[in-house]
């Protein structure tokens, strides 16, 4: 495939969309061998990653006695070189061997996650995530890579469910066990976990075959070449109309998540007039909704293009957060933030899965990393803004902007691709 919408891509690719198709399931994906070794890496290296940072989050807040300010900028720290590194490094993966990308960046991230054991204030902190994020922008690309190459085409919606899956999963579950092992063990023990779930990715990594042989190298590795390659992945998303539209939608869903996540402690103490148990109930109910959505889209994806699923969920995700903001009882909280993550996780899915699909195989380190990177600045900007914006609008004005804006993008999407496939349909009939 070349850049931007061409003659009779675009309609062959409408077509198949509406094709009968059998249905991708779940256990389709999980029963490839070595996708499933993949999956089990990822999902320990997740859960150890997730222990380490609320670890990190007890030590602050708790021990030392930190202010918000200073768990947004570790969480800054943490998301930066996803955001400004990921595109660079992605040039990087597309030309490197991905099995050995990953297998180093493990054992890179597990000897710093160690440090984190002997960190004794906020900037030390700060500095070694930073130092972690970092060449994590050279593993996730090549994951990305690696999912390519070992799943076929027909299952990569049901694979991508599942990895997102165990990302939801993980965040459900461990901040429970964190809990538990900062009481009975101190913040050290999360640390130690997380540096031995990198361990046990990387050797998890390393009895996987990945049939992925990087590109030639064509003359002298110029800095002009670089910066062509560079600039092909983002050039290649933002021509091709499909792409350049998920990943409006990705940005908007991740400023809306990161703008709603520091905002609903305030919103259930003042809106709700409710306590901690209220507060757990209604975020948790959006890992649920994560959940039941990554099952639902595979059982609904076969006969539908992914641009019409990332539809449903923007405007699922924008029903959500206008409930939420628009009524003051507990049931209405717990069913809009379910909805908010039902609708998030089709949104998701569905535009890594196109991703995956309609990338070619030589771009597709750049192009995930461009689309980690967006992701990641996503998030920031919805940390830095959330706690202006609700000073100038209060907490339920704010979540009804998010919606406001989350519907406006869905509009726009819905009627350029009404647009498009009545195009389709004219060029069929002229044909």
């Amino acid at each position: 495939m070349v850049f931007g919408p061409e003659n009779r891509i675009g309609y062959l690719h409408s077509r198949m969309a509406t094709t009968p198709q059998a249905r991708p399931r779940l256990k389709d994906a999980f029963l490839l061998p070595s996708f499933r070794k993949l999956w089990v890496a990822q999902f320990v290296s997740i859960f150890g990653d997730f222990l380490a940072l609320f670890g990190v989050i007890s030590l602050i807040t708790f021990r030392w006695h930190g202010n918000v300010m200073h768990v947004t900028y570790v969480s800054i720290a943490y998301m930066a070189p996803l955001a400004l590194i990921g595109p660079v490094a992605g040039v990087f993966v597309d030309r490197w061997n991905v099995k050995r990308v990953m297998i180093a960046s493990d054992a890179i991230r597990g000897g710093l996650a160690l440090t984190l054991v002997w960190t004794s204030n906020v900037w030390q902190v700060a500095a070694v995530l930073f130092a972690i994020s970092c060449v994590s922008s050279f593993f996730a690309p090549s994951q990305s890579v690696s999912v390519r190459t070992l799943v076929p085409m027909d299952k990569m919606m049901a694979a991508q469910a599942l990895m997102s899956q165990a990302f939801y999963i993980v965040r459900l579950l461990s901040p429970a066990l964190a809990g538990a092992l900062i009481a009975l063990l101190t913040e050290k023990s999360c640390f130690y976990l997380d540096a031995a779930s990198f361990l046990f990715s990387a050797i998890m990594l390393s009895t996987i075959a990945i049939a992925h042989t990087p590109p030639p190298a064509q003359g002298k590795r110029t800095l002009r070449a670089f910066f062509a390659d560079f600039t092909s992945g983002n050039r290649f998303i933002f021509t091709h109309p499909s792409l350049a539209f998920v990943i409006s939608a990705m940005v908007a869903t991740m400023f809306v998540m990161s703008c709603f996540s520091p905002l609903i402690s305030i919103y259930v103490r003042d809106t709700l007039h409710a306590g901690v148990i209220q507060f757990g109930i209604v975020s948790t109910m959006i890992g649920v909704g994560l959940i039941a959505g990554t099952q639902v889209i595979t059982r609904v994806a076969a006969n539908r293009s992914k641009k019409e699923i990332v539809l449903w969920g923007l405007f699922a995700t924008a029903l959500g957060v206008g409930l939420l903001g628009s009524f003051k009882m507990y049931a209405a909280a717990v069913g809009s933030t379910f909805g908010m993550g039902f609708g998030i996780a089709f949104v998701i899915v569905a535009a890594q899965t196109l991703m995956q699909t309609e990338t070619p195989r030589e771009m597709l380190g750049r192009v995930s990393s461009s689309f980690m990177s967006v992701f990641s600045l996503a998030q920031i900007l919805g940390l830095l803004l959330s706690g202006r914006l609700a000073l100038w609008l209060s907490v339920r004005q704010v979540f009804q902007l998010c919606a406001l804006v989350l519907l406006l993008i869905a509009g726009a999407g819905y009627l350029r691709h009404q647009a498009t496939s009545n195009a389709d349909g004219a060029a069929a009939s002229a044909d």
